[in-house]
């Protein structure tokens, strides 16, 4: 096993409070696995934590980005694993907190990205799409990738353009491509852990009250910030819950009260999908959260884990 930890579960959880503790007792260092806490200037809505939250503890794979980029999670693989691996050489653990769980997956695994060659490729794939319809796009990808096709939704034009992209680059379908991926041993082996709710009012409670709190924190004027910089309204980074909801505030479409309300609702669905993608893991080891336990519990359970995956 190497000598890593990864720390998973839903947003509003405790992994950063968690990773913090566990770097203090094991001298590791914490690389950050959010897609949202990558960009700079994108700090009290993506709840990234502060100086004093960190503890003087390193934390890796915070503001690595400017929101007017699209990052992927082949780029964060490419910045993360140099990072991991200098860490674990200096003698260090290598503590990976995130709710990202795609991020996560594919820096363990060490999936093989398609290449992303700069040849117009994909600008014909969007130009036909933007002509006649993603549809037509599809169509194309459906009869040398009916696998993939057949899972992509309409809706999701990224993704099938980029299916597209791929064949169109490699010759090789982009299913063909991630079945071969998963059939390659892992890059790293780490300890698993999870963090979750005995009962699930709990966290729910957790996210509005932590939402509530980011108002109160100044995200509004973070939002306004953003826009008044020149971030466009459509990039990516502005489609995080918590920035696209009150980018309409801002223009007054929208009522405060309204998209607060639906922050908190948005985030309490996110918090479901993160733990549906995260209990597809059987290797995780799950710290199940009460209401009566306090955080030195929750560290000391965490523990009694990494004590016995050294034996």
């Amino acid at each position: 096993m190497n000598n890593i930890i990864c720390i998973a579960g839903p947003t509003a959880s405790g992994k950063t409070a968690l990773a913090v503790e566990l770097a203090l007792r094991l001298q590791g260092e914490v690389v950050s696995c959010d897609s949202m806490q990558v960009y700079r200037r994108m700090d009290i809505g993506t709840a990234k934590p502060t100086p004093a939250e960190m503890q003087g503890v390193p934390h890796h794979m915070l503001s690595v980005a400017e929101p007017e980029e699209d990052f992927s999670v082949s780029r964060y693989c490419a910045m993360a694993v140099p990072i991991v691996e200098d860490i674990l050489a200096r003698g260090k653990t290598a503590i990976i907190a995130g709710g990202t769980g795609l991020y996560m997956d594919a820096l363990i695994r060490g999936n093989a990205f398609a290449p992303c060659p700069s040849t117009g490729r994909r600008e014909e794939l969007e130009a036909l799409a933007a002509r006649e319809g993603i549809q037509a796009v599809w169509e194309q990808l459906r009869r040398v990738d009916p696998q993939s096709a057949a899972r992509l939704p309409l809706a999701d034009h990224k993704r099938i353009i980029r299916a597209m992209e791929v064949y169109l680059e490699t010759g090789q379908t982009i299913t063909a491509h991630n079945l071969h991926t998963q059939a390659a041993p892992p890059r790293y082996r780490p300890l698993w852990l999870g963090l979750e709710d005995e009962n699930r009012q709990d966290l729910y409670d957790r996210i509005d009250r932590r939402v509530e709190a980011m108002i109160a924190q100044g995200l509004l004027r973070e939002v306004q910030e953003l826009l008044d910089s020149g971030v466009p309204r459509a990039a990516t980074s502005m489609q995080a819950i918590g920035y696209k909801e009150f980018v309409a505030v801002l223009e007054g479409q929208r009522a405060l009260e309204e998209a607060v309300a639906h922050v908190q609702q948005s985030s309490r669905r996110y918090a479901k999908r993160q733990l549906t993608w995260f209990r597809r893991n059987p290797s995780i080891h799950w710290l199940h959260r009460s209401a009566q336990m306090d955080s030195r519990q929750i560290v000391e359970a965490a523990c009694q884990f990494t004590a016995s995956s050294d034996k």
